[in-house]
């Protein structure tokens, strides 16, 4: 067995280890990179060192410490507001007001998780008030954080850029965005149809009955306004749009000067904010990331460069990864994995007879639909937030919803964006 053969393994036993324990991945993925480069493949510390991406540093921190400040500073919590009054009364259209608050939230750059963390109680609370399918309604809340994770704003969107960039590979960040949004929309439809909700549309409530399901307080609305920081802060978001799709600036830079003077304007507020930040996740992914740099280095990637290229068809293989995707994150961690699975997709990506745009699509949606297993942080959330329902019970069900993705999804994101592939792809 060569070495490159046991350092893919390696990769994997990673995962595993990482989804059964509780351990960091990125940890497994420095000492990994240490012990593969230096101790058996005797590659020079200074080459091991050059495979951390520093840029993806950048752009994870940069980015996730700016929108830090903005759920920090309540314009979150006002964007929600906003959001809970586009639809009030029809009790079929709830979840979808979930769904589209939880995606607005997320596309502006606020984490999977940390959405699913501040619509959940919410989106739970009016499921068990108004007769909703719980399973059904929390299903909906994560896939949207889900397809609002790829925005070239969020953490995502943001690795799959870093990692295609670092391995050299041409990429469209709006159009993954668009890609996954257009997937996520009809997984939440199909799941819709299939838990009841065409039944709800028939039901209505009071608009005051709406209000009190949606807030532990009726108070507490009050207190929600848009305050001179707030819209400060709601052009900083526009500000950091500009700046990175229009200037393209560096989006980490630009997401640091962005942050650093909304900090300068309210310091005190923002003492705490940088201590917040996912920097579990982060060293996550550059562990991760700076072991890939040393399967590069040692020839692995050129391994499996020759192994998928042995399958005559990219279709198929793009097949293959799309459910080793879905299969894995399902109970590891996607953020990870996207890490991961991309540069040892490069093959796939570089058949000039498949779409890039596609496969990329394929992969990435297939990677993190699963995130609402209970296995996963977000479908934990749902678990720990269900109300009107056993959690023991609200597990099983959501177990087998998540059984079902797991077979389903991969599939239907491989059959959309590669077998038949969509116009702008």
């Amino acid at each position: 067995m060569g070495i490159e053969l046991i350092s893919i393994l390696i990769l994997l036993l990673m995962f595993v280890i990482g989804s059964v324990l509780p351990i960091n991945i990125g940890l497994l993925g420095f000492v990994a990179a240490f012990i593969v480069g230096s101790v058996v493949a005797g590659m020079e510390m200074d080459a091991i060192f050059s495979g951390y991406p520093g840029n993806l540093f950048i752009l994870l921190a940069g980015v996730t410490f700016f929108f830090g400040i903005v759920q920090n500073n309540g314009t979150i919590d006002l964007i929600t507001k906003w959001g809970m009054k586009l639809v009030r009364g029809n009790v079929g259209l709830m979840p979808w007001v979930m769904f589209v608050i939880t995606l607005l939230l997320a596309s502006i750059g606020t984490q999977a998780t940390a959405c699913v963390m501040i619509i959940a109680p919410i989106a739970l609370r009016i499921a068990a008030k108004n007769n909703i399918n719980p399973v059904m309604m929390g299903c909906l809340v994560v896939i949207a954080s889900t397809a609002g994770a790829f925005s070239p704003l969020n953490l995502f969107g943001l690795i799959v850029k870093g990692v295609m960039e670092t391995s050299a590979i041409p990429h469209e960040p709006v159009l993954l965005f668009i890609n996954t949004t257009l997937y996520s929309t009809l997984a939440a439809i199909i799941i819709y149809v299939a838990m009841g909700g065409i039944s709800l549309l028939k039901n209505k409530i009071s608009s005051q009955a709406y209000t009190a399901a949606t807030l532990e307080d009726g108070a507490a609305s009050e207190e929600v306004k848009l305050t001179w920081y707030r819209a400060m802060t709601l052009l900083g978001i526009v500000a950091l749009i500009v700046m990175a799709l229009v200037l393209e600036m560096d989006m980490g830079f630009s997401a640091l000067i962005v942050g650093l003077i909304l900090t300068l304007m309210a310091p005190k507020q923002n003492a705490k904010v940088i201590g917040t930040l996912p920097w579990t996740a982060i060293f996550m992914i550059t562990g991760i990331v700076t072991y890939v740099g040393v399967l590069k280095s040692i020839g692995a990637l050129d391994y499996m460069t020759d192994l998928i290229a042995s399958v005559e068809s990219s279709v198929v293989a793009s097949l293959a990864a799309s459910y080793v995707g879905g299969i894995i994150s399902a109970f590891a961690s996607t953020t990870g994995f996207l890490a991961a699975i991309i540069p040892l997709a490069a093959p796939i990506l570089q058949d000039p007879t498949v779409s890039s745009v596609g496969v990329i699509a394929a992969i990435s949606i297939a990677s993190s639909i699963v995130d609402l297993s209970p296995f996963s942080t977000s479908g934990a959330l749902l678990v720990a937030n269900t109300q009107g329902m056993s959690e023991r019970e609200y597990y099983t069900k959501l177990v087998t919803v998540a059984g079902f993705v797991v077979v389903l999804g991969p599939g239907l994101a491989w059959l959309i964006f590669v077998l038949i592939g969509v116009p702008w792809g």
